[in-house]
């Protein structure tokens, strides 16, 4: 361990809606990171679906916030890397499957409002990271609240336009018929409610490498952050 407090290299990418504007993609972002560098990936929806698993399987009311902090303190969770992901497992159960249920996604945002159940789990995922030495995450909060002292921190961001052309061919990819200009409105709300966010709102940390992906591809943005990586990071192997 060096006087982080983590893992030797943590690289820390803020993935943000501004980039990609689907979770699914920016996923793949991070996977093909991984591969490239050797690195272990940090699934921090896991964490939250596992917590959300955990409250639904106790049978409690989701909007009673005290009783879902007790569950998450009470529970025993264990999360680790996998060929496939992250593993998870709630009590010694194995639960990698069920908390991709449509159902545990859709009640996250139950546990994600609630400030004391983001510090436990932000908690979780500093433990997660001294398990590994060399880690990829990404998320809003990523970068200035769960790792501020990570070797490498990115925000990538996009132009408005094209990021309504990207949203616009997979909606269009999926059978969803939606204009530009109706995704750009919507495009623009939704930064303007994450970026004014009490807790965890969007922003970059004030040491991030912005990157503007405007005219990139996916593989070319992994370059780049690669090679950012490594010049900032020549040692850590």
């Amino acid at each position: 361990m060096n006087n982080r407090g983590t893992s030797d290299l943590q690289v820390l990418l803020d993935v943000t809606m501004k980039l990609l504007e689907t979770v699914e993609k920016r996923k793949m972002l991070k996977k093909i990171l991984e591969g490239a560098l050797q690195l272990i990936g940090l699934d921090t929806g896991a964490m939250y679906r596992a917590a959300t698993l955990a409250a639904m399987m106790d049978g409690t009311d989701l909007s009673d916030q005290n009783r879902i902090i007790e569950i998450i303190d009470n529970a025993v969770f264990d999360f680790k890397s996998s060929s496939n992901g992250m593993a998870v497992q709630i009590d010694g159960a194995d639960v990698t499957s069920k908390i991709r249920d449509p159902k545990v996604t859709a009640n996250t945002r139950y546990v994600a409002v609630i400030p004391a159940a983001r510090e436990r789990l932000v908690d979780m995922q500093r433990k997660f990271a001294k398990k590994y030495k060399k880690i990829v995450t990404e998320g809003r909060d990523q970068g200035t609240i769960v790792f501020p002292n990570a070797n490498v921190k990115f925000y990538l961001t996009a132009d408005i336009n094209e990021r309504a052309r990207r949203r616009h061919i997979e909606l269009k990819a999926n059978g969803i018929t939606q204009s530009e200009d109706e995704i750009r409105k919507s495009i623009i709300q939704r930064d303007q409610s994450d970026e004014s966010r009490l807790v965890g709102p969007l922003k970059p940390a004030d040491d991030a490498i912005i990157i503007d992906t405007t005219a990139l591809s996916i593989q070319e943005v992994v370059e780049k952050l690669a090679n950012y990586i490594i010049q900032r990071c020549p040692n850590k192997k």
